[in-house]
């Protein structure tokens, strides 16, 4: 007779890591803290928090009961595995340990992130202070990047507080949004980070109401006319008598009788016939006619 079936510890229901932590943390990442808080909140959820941060190093419940060893070698194999599912491949090859546990996986990787801390933090005070929305591509993106700078200070333990959070998101925006950023650094108590960010976004989509972008058919309504004086009508082009003939020359001033001006008919293939070989019946100047006469006498 078989004892009563242990009941499933959640973790083990968790069939794809990616759809509670969706970010994949990599070395030259700044999400580490985002991922960080996501996976402890996650742990906690699932009952498996203590394999990331032991609560005491002394002591371990797998010393107790050897059911116990076995379920917990278990589950810290689960979460080992959510490490891994979670970061880069290069992120990966340099925690990779043979034995390992979660705890010393999570341990390697705050290592990682976390190291020299005065050094980071002076590298992390310039980026944020030189931060600006003209080098991203909307305000949502900019506000992202001023938060996750001021996290990664905070994880190396040189945080700003809101003041300095909302101020350098204001001193960061670009001319065009200098009445938003004096009403906001008017504002006493100045409002905190999500709620200036809001604004923010709020003005961005505003100005992009009133300000559409142009588009190929406002262009080809607002283009201006093209200029054709001074080329033949269509109805010119299509007949087919349209000719040289049709276009007056003053250059009877050539001629020693200077009485008319002439003008030359295009030959056509018919009246070129008359004018072929053995049947040309008078020079080529008899098919320069007078277009009007000259009254003037000189």
């Amino acid at each position: 007779m078989t004892g009563p079936t242990a009941p499933l510890h959640p973790a083990v229901t968790v069939t794809n890591i990616k759809n509670f932590i969706p970010i994949l943390l990599d070395t030259d990442d700044i999400q580490y803290t985002s991922w960080a808080e996501l996976f402890k909140i996650h742990c906690r959820a699932f009952q498996v928090l203590d394999h990331i941060i032991p609560p005491d190093s002394s002591t371990s419940a797998k010393e107790k009961d050897p059911k116990v060893d076995e379920q917990w070698s278990h589950l810290d194999a689960i979460v080992l595995q959510w490490i891994y599912k979670t970061i880069s491949k290069d992120l990966l090859i340099t925690i990779l340990s043979p034995g390992t546990t979660a705890a010393a996986a999570w341990k390697a990787i705050e290592n990682i992130f976390i190291d020299s801390k005065p050094a980071r933090a002076l590298h992390l005070h310039q980026k944020f202070a030189n931060v600006k929305l003209e080098n991203f591509p909307n305000m949502a993106a900019y506000c992202q990047e001023v938060k996750n700078l001021s996290d990664q200070l905070t994880n190396v333990e040189a945080p700003v507080d809101n003041q300095q959070l909302v101020l350098q998101l204001i001193s960061g925006l670009s001319d065009q949004y200098d009445s938003i950023a004096t009403l906001l650094q008017q504002s006493t108590p100045l409002p905190d980070f999500y709620t200036a960010r809001s604004k923010l976004c709020l003005e961005e989509t505003r100005k992009s109401l009133h300000n559409p972008p142009v588009t190929a058919l406002t262009a080809s309504i607002t283009a201006p006319a093209t200029n054709v004086a001074g080329t033949a009508s269509s109805d010119q082009r299509d007949n087919g008598t349209y000719s040289q003939s049709q276009q007056p020359r003053s250059s009877g001033r050539g001629h020693s009788d200077g009485d008319a001006d002439v003008g030359v008919v295009s030959p056509t293939p018919n009246s070129l016939h008359g004018i072929s070989g053995t049947h040309q019946h008078g020079p080529l100047h008899q098919f320069l006619i007078p277009l009007h006469h000259n009254s003037d006498t000189r």
